[in-house]
């Protein structure tokens, strides 16, 4: 296990765990240097463990939470495409979707969740550009997704 693989596992997120069969797709495109990774909503094991509107069903602090998980959610399916998270030169980009009543303003304080997780387990190269959506649904109900976009070193 490496330091970044270390790290998120210390913070509370097991690099093993079981991908809910037809509910969560870990695709990940590489293309040359980048990694598009698929985003991924809040599955802990085969369960979505944060559904609805934020912030009249979930909360604002529980939508962050789900934020994290969608996000080590994110960094497991790339690790799982490229064997390492120390492969990971720098995070770009994370774009988060907010599930959101009509008048939510607050989609950049929960996709604050996510960003912060990148940075604990990158650090410096964990600073990204960052765009933070609400929107009228997500699928399965999801409270947040969240996708993101790296750039990893090469084998040579």
């Amino acid at each position: 296990m490496t330091l970044r693989d270390y790290t998120l596992e210390q913070l509370g997120y097991p690099l093993a765990r079981n991908s809910p069969e037809g509910k969560l797709v870990e695709a990940v495109h590489i293309d040359r240097n980048v990694i598009y990774a698929s985003g991924q909503v809040p599955f802990d094991g085969d369960q979505l463990v944060y559904k609805g509107k934020v912030p009249s069903q979930i909360s604002l602090d529980d939508a962050t939470v789900a934020a994290a998980l969608c996000a080590a959610n994110v960094l497991r399916a790339v690790r799982n495409a490229v064997g390492s998270l120390d492969r990971i030169e720098r995070v770009v980009r994370i774009t988060g979707y907010v599930n959101s009543d009509s008048d939510f303003t607050n989609q950049h304080l929960v996709i604050d969740g996510a960003s912060q997780l990148v940075r604990d387990v990158f650090g410096d190269a964990g600073r990204h550009a960052r765009s933070a959506l609400g929107v009228a649904q997500l699928p399965l109900g999801a409270a947040v997704e969240v996708e993101m976009i790296f750039r990893y070193a090469d084998d040579a």
